[in-house]
């Protein structure tokens, strides 16, 4: 089968590799679209050099497809279902992918491939959520509107804030934000972004800031536009292993804080379970979410075009189809 493998920092090539052999309670996938994500560029461009060259199929995580050959007795799944299929070890970039039975989620009959991708990164934001605080009545900055902060958007609308800020360096980004649920918008690259938050939350900084950014400059923000005694989520990706960071503002401000992955491990995968249903029922707006498709051979295209963050781009989908 066709594989992307990553040989060097950077330098992901295509390779011929076996494609997987069915084994006891899995299922052979044949991948029919995947969404690219901003774990990708750390492991495409981030991870330490003793980690490359990495296995085949990496990086692709964010996949759905339909089932080839399945060997359970106990899966409701079977051969020839249409699946929203989970990959924790990034190792979907490829044709076929060869998936335990229990990270197997049939799809709606209705719903659409490119569509139906988009819940795994919105279940990894539910299951984030329940990190936080009641927000009901309270105030939340986001920092950074690619796909997951305005996923994240969406779900403060569901959780009852009263306020939901948007923040951006990208003015084109947080054009998306108020469809998906922003009452304010910031571009903090064109003016100081603390006391704008000040201007919205009538003198006060946010009750909430939710970190989906990554950077270090947005890890530092998070920490300066958090209130006395408010609370940050760490939800971005990180692009480093250490970094310089404001621990004694952190301290005096008696800021509570958590980080919060780790969705495949949700029990009975429950929310990514509920992302499903939102998008299926079009309870949500996938469709918003997507603004280019890229065959699989141009596959390196889109990862270059999602690092770089250009071109109007927030969530490139690979149509392993075309």
């Amino acid at each position: 089968m066709k594989a992307v493998q990553i040989i060097a920092r950077g330098k992901p090539v295509f390779v011929d590799a076996p494609k997987p052999a069915l084994a006891p309670e899995t299922a052979i996938v044949r991948t029919l679209r995947v969404s690219l994500c901003g774990s990708d560029i750390r492991h495409l461009h981030h991870l330490p050099d003793s980690y490359y060259p990495t296995a085949a199929g990496e990086t692709g995580h964010e996949m759905v497809g339909v089932v080839e050959a399945i060997d359970s007795s106990a899966s409701p799944v079977r051969a020839g279902d249409r699946v929203l299929c989970l990959a924790p070890d990034h190792r979907a970039m490829c044709e076929y992918y060869r998936a335990p039975v229990d990270h197997l989620l049939p799809l709606a009959a209705g719903v659409k491939l490119e569509h139906a991708v988009q819940a795994q990164q919105l279940g990894t934001v539910l299951y984030a959520c329940q990190a936080l605080p009641d927000l009901r009545g309270k105030s939340v900055a986001v920092i950074g509107q690619g796909s997951a902060g305005l996923w994240f958007n969406e779900a403060l609308r569901w959780l009852g804030a009263d306020k939901i800020i948007a923040l951006d360096i990208k003015a084109y980004r947080l054009a998306y934000s108020r469809h998906f649920g922003a009452t304010h918008a910031v571009c903090n690259a064109d003016e100081s972004p603390a006391a704008a938050l000040s201007d919205i939350c009538g003198g006060a900084l946010p009750d909430v800031v939710i970190e989906a950014a990554g950077e270090a400059k947005s890890i530092r923000l998070a920490v300066e536009i958090a209130r006395r005694g408010g609370f940050i989520l760490w939800f971005g990706v990180p692009r480093f292993e250490t970094m310089d960071f404001p621990f004694f503002e952190m301290f005096w401000k008696t800021l509570q804080t958590r980080g919060m992955v780790g969705a495949p491990q949700d029990p009975g995968h429950a929310c990514t379970r509920r992302a499903l249903d939102w998008i299926s029922s079009g309870q949500v707006d996938a469709a918003a979410m997507i603004t280019h498709t890229f065959r699989f051979d141009e596959v390196f295209e889109a990862y270059a075009l999602h690092r770089l963050q250009d071109e109007g781009a927030v969530k490139i989908v690979i149509d392993m189809e075309e």
